[in-house]
């Protein structure tokens, strides 16, 4: 049974890493794609743990090579996602949750089957202040927020969306889409049922 990508887009502090890091320890075969990108890593990030950091000239040979299934150039430096990886783990029956801009999210959609979520801050001011908290410069806010005003109007091309202003009900509420999903009849598995004659009667039983 093939797998679900579940895309996660929000604003720069909208609080998306934080709402995913928590979901991947709560949620079973649930695995996060790791994307590329050439800008520096912060403190604390790992390489081909938090993304693949290429340089500009091995992202550059990627995009000729057809390697990503998407890619975006976003103040000044590249993001894509590996394409090869992700159909992998998808045919392995893994879910897979990946977390882009809004212009990712749209290359993908017109490639395949996605669940899209927008995450949306409680307000701008909020926003800012949680950019602040993370020590960004008055400078890196200002692009950020531009970059936010741009980005929110898309939420409308998102299939759900969720507030993030207490942050364990915003994860809350995305476990619930995750699960929900894997409840839909075309993801169930006749296998699942033990008991033979129910098993029969689902498999063979006549209609009302």
């Amino acid at each position: 049974m093939r797998g679900e990508l579940f895309i996660i887009s929000a604003p720069a502090g909208g609080g998306k890493t934080t709402i995913v890091n928590m979901l991947l320890k709560e949620i079973p075969n649930l695995e996060r794609v790791i994307t590329c990108t050439t800008r520096k890593p912060r403190e604390g990030e790992k390489d081909k743990v938090d993304y693949f950091f290429l340089s500009k000239d091995e992202f550059e040979e990627g995009i000729k090579n057809g390697k990503f299934l998407e890619y975006a150039k976003v103040h000044d430096n590249y993001y894509g996602t590996p394409k090869d990886e992700i159909e992998k783990l998808l045919n392995e029956g893994k879910d897979l949750i990946l977390v882009i801009d809004v212009q990712g999210m749209k290359q993908i959609k017109e490639k395949m089957n996605i669940v899209s979520i927008f995450i949306i801050p409680p307000s701008l001011d909020e926003l800012v202040n949680r950019m602040r908290k993370r020590g960004e410069t008055d400078e890196e806010i200002k692009k950020r927020l531009e970059t936010a005003k741009k980005e929110i109007p898309n939420w409308k091309y998102y299939d759900y969306i969720v507030i993030n202003d207490i942050l364990e009900k915003a994860k809350e509420d995305i476990k619930s889409i995750i699960i929900s999903r894997r409840l839909k009849k075309d993801r169930f598995q006749i296998s699942k049922i033990k008991d033979q004659n129910l098993k029969e009667l689902m498999e063979n039983g006549k209609n009302i």
